[in-house]
């Protein structure tokens, strides 16, 4: 086995060769340290590494093994974690000037978890600032490119671990999503992102309200199986955060083997209001769509009317953001990215009376799918309008792709992602196949309230029927 190929393994895979012995935690740690030293220059996914807090991690790991204790169930794996997330004594920017010093003093609940099952942190991955937008690019570390095409834009905002995965730098990614800030960057660059449920990971402490109660951690990876060990370590209850709730006690891998021998799943190109698609993304998604019939599961188009919720969501986001940010707007706005100005000044110009009316189209948003999956087991739609992009950065904000005529702004081009952090549902993008110019398709494989079992199941019965991972980007 080359050196490649272990970059690019399962890390279920990766967990029970270390257990044996067969792999070192020091031998794979070192060969993808190598590796993000060669390819991390190209595609600049990594904004902080920390290779040797991983190497103590990696020895700490084998040594583990070779004394027969208990191991976590992440025991030697290499795992990176998103800029937005504190880190104990390693640098948190936020992908901000007004953070480019900053290291916190203790770490985020989900990365104690994570360092407590055994995982070898590598460093941060790359954000935009506040990961305010679905595209990555800061002041600090500028722009992530996609792997698949450097001209293009990873997607963001996790779009350093989306990249990262996709290169091979890191079996394991911890990210975040607003408003598709996993699904979306995930689709971008060809792997498989999860945004649990609300409140099924926990997430202390918190800089800010921007995105609140509307953001969600969740795993990126290369493979389903990967994404459900991730889950079982990060989920549950923590008493730092209200909105967190107790462990499901659902052994996340082991369901991955069972099938549902019945299954109702609707598809939607629109969500009943968004009609900017590119061709080649619905041809894709359509054909793929009814793969799912070989397994005896119900598949047909639907309906579903959502009334657009993007001035409600803007609405949440900007008014939190302005809320955040204003003393430094007055003061450092020189420091801010031209977009995020934008955002904040929206949300200055907001008048109260709006935070009311976006909260009541939320709570149409929540009820339009609580109806839907009354009848309905799994929703189906893509996961972006389009393959990745190549963003034309100006000094007045940022020119957004056009797809079949029509610009799409800031928010209308994440459209198919956002309203399911508005409802809190679980929801994944897994590849769904590349277009003709070699660009990843996502899909998005939406759930229940609380059943990341059923959309995990599906996107392992999908992944089985048309696997991905032998393709990798042409990077060196």
């Amino acid at each position: 086995m080359n050196k490649e190929d272990i970059c690019f393994m399962s890390a279920c895979d990766l967990v029970e060769r270390i257990k044996t012995q067969e792999f070192s935690s020091q031998e794979i740690t070192e060969i993808i340290i190598e590796r993000i030293e060669r390819i991390n220059p190209i595609i600049n996914a990594y904004c902080t590494p920390t290779f040797e807090w991983a190497r103590e991690a990696a020895k700490e790991a084998d040594e583990a093994v070779k004394k027969g204790e208990k191991l976590g169930l992440l025991n030697g794996i290499p795992t990176s974690i998103k800029d937005l997330m504190q880190t104990k004594g390693i640098r948190t920017t936020y992908g901000s000037k007004l953070y480019e010093n900053f290291i916190p003093e203790q770490d985020d609940i989900v990365v104690q978890r994570l360092k407590e099952a055994g995982s070898v942190i590598l460093g941060k991955t790359n954000t935009p600032e506040f990961g305010h937008m679905a595209l990555t690019n800061n002041k600090v570390f500028g722009e992530t490119k996609n792997p698949w095409d450097q001209e293009k834009n990873s997607g963001g905002s996790s779009g350093g671990a989306a990249s990262a995965v996709a290169a091979g730098l890191g079996s394991l990614a911890l990210g975040s999503d607003g408003g598709g800030s996993i699904r979306v960057p995930s689709s971008l660059c060809g792997v498989f992102g999860l945004k649990p449920t609300y409140g099924r990971i926990p997430s202390y402490p918190r800089i800010g309200i921007a995105f609140k109660s509307m953001d969600h951690y969740g795993p990126i990876v290369r493979y389903v199986q990967d994404a459900a060990l991730m889950l079982n370590v990060m989920k549950g209850n923590h008493p730092a955060d209200g909105n967190s709730f107790p462990d499901d006690n659902i052994d996340y891998v082991e369901i991955l083997n069972d099938k549902p021998k019945k299954l109702k799943i609707g598809y939607s190109m629109t969500l009943g209001f968004f009609k900017a698609l590119d061709n080649e993304v619905k041809e894709n998604i359509l054909d793929n769509i009814h793969k799912f019939e070989q397994f005896n599961w119900e598949v047909e188009e639907v309906k579903i009317k959502i009334k657009n919720p993007e001035l409600a969501f803007k609405s949440l986001v900007t008014i939190g953001y302005a809320y955040d940010l204003q003393k430094d707007f007055n003061k450092r706005s020189e420091d801010l990215s031209p977009d995020l100005i934008a955002i904040i000044r929206l949300g200055l110009d907001n008048n109260p009376m709006s935070i009311g009316k976006a909260n009541e189209q939320r709570k149409r948003v929540y009820e339009v799918l609580y109806q839907y999956f009354k009848n309905y087991d799994i929703l189906i739609t893509p996961t972006t309008p389009c393959p990745a992009f190549k963003p034309e950065w100006l000094e007045s904000g940022t020119i957004y792709p056009i797809i079949n005529n029509k610009a799409l702004s800031i928010v209308s081009w994440a459209s198919y992602a956002y309203p399911f952090n508005m409802s809190g549902l679980p929801a994944a993008s897994i590849p769904s196949g590349w277009n003709k110019s070699g660009l990843p398709i996502g899909m998005q494989i939406v759930g229940k309230r609380f059943d990341e079992k059923t959309v995990l199941q599906v996107s392992k019965a999908f992944e089985e029927i048309a696997p991905w991972q032998d393709k990798r980007p042409k990077l060196e």
